[in-house]
């Protein structure tokens, strides 16, 4: 079974809630309180991308890898980050807002990175990438969803919030539900490099979790916004990133999922830890 038919209706479900979640006036919050958005923004699309090309250099990762390390690292912030920002004790509109202008402005700069990493290491395997396609597909599976949701929350506002209820319960065990089949598809190939992949996307994590931390405190940035800062930095869209690794009218690359699978798995044990240490910290 390929499961890209698992992973593009999880994630034009979640993205679709991400719609479900915003209001306009929730953008307000940039002119507002630039500081946070700026740092969070910086440290999702200029930063980790840097930190991931390093690490995969430094780790001497195989091409395949190498390119789905740069996938991760180039996606936008995950939805699941408006949950646990709430377990955090975070700012869930900054979180929400965040995660929506990751997702639009990535819309560019994916293409642009990817573009340049496909180019300079693809080659050597065989690896392409078709930029219209892959355009296409995140506008269908990206923004048209989160479109969708923005129309629904406007003129049925109560319908929203209902649909909300249950499809934010859903989104976490679907994306784990994804990752139990990819993982028990591919472990063969994932225990065979779990090792070195797995320190570096580990890495990667810990490496976006504290520069985000860095930033936070050098802008002066406290409290909750601190907290979503930091989750919205360490917390990227899987789903995305597996979706167009296996997907026939991308990279159509089972093996280029791998890092966004022991991502998704390190990521919820990195920031569990953290919401498990800020929770205990506020309640001393």
């Amino acid at each position: 079974m390929n499961t890209i038919w698992i992973v593009l209706p999880i994630l034009t479900v979640l993205m679709f809630d991400l719609g479900l979640t915003l209001r306009l006036k929730d953008f307000y919050l940039v002119l507002v309180r630039p500081k946070a958005f700026i740092v969070a923004l910086t440290g999702q699309i200029v930063l980790l991308p840097l930190i991931a090309l390093g690490l995969g250099h430094l780790f001497h990762l195989a091409p395949v890898f190498f390119i789905g390390l740069m996938l991760i690292a180039c996606s936008p912030g995950g939805s699941s980050s408006n949950i646990f920002s709430k377990l955090a004790g975070g700012d869930v509109a900054l979180s929400v807002t965040l995660t929506a202008l990751s997702s639009l402005i990535t819309l560019v700069t994916l293409p642009l990175l990817m573009g340049w990493v496909t180019a300079s290491t693809g080659s050597e395997v065989g690896i392409t990438l078709p930029i219209g396609n892959l355009l296409k597909q995140n506008l269908l599976l990206m923004l048209l969803p989160v479109l969708l949701g923005i129309a629904v929350k406007r003129f049925w506002e109560g319908a929203a919030a209902r649909i909300d209820r249950v499809l934010s319960k859903a989104a976490f065990p679907a994306l784990m539900l994804l990752v139990t089949v990819f993982f028990l598809q591919h472990y063969r190939t994932i225990f065979a490099n779990i090792g070195r992949l797995g320190l570096c996307v580990t890495a990667l994590i810990l490496l976006a979790v504290g520069c985000a931390s860095l930033l936070s405190r050098g802008f002066r940035i406290a409290g909750r916004e601190r907290r979503t800062v930091i989750i919205e930095v360490g917390m990227q869209n899987a789903a995305q990133a597996i979706a167009l690794a296996t997907s026939p009218f991308v990279f159509n690359n089972q093996e280029m999922a791998i890092p966004a699978i022991l991502y998704s798995l390190m990521m919820n044990v990195v920031l569990l830890t953290y919401v498990a240490l800020v929770s205990r910290r506020k309640a001393l």
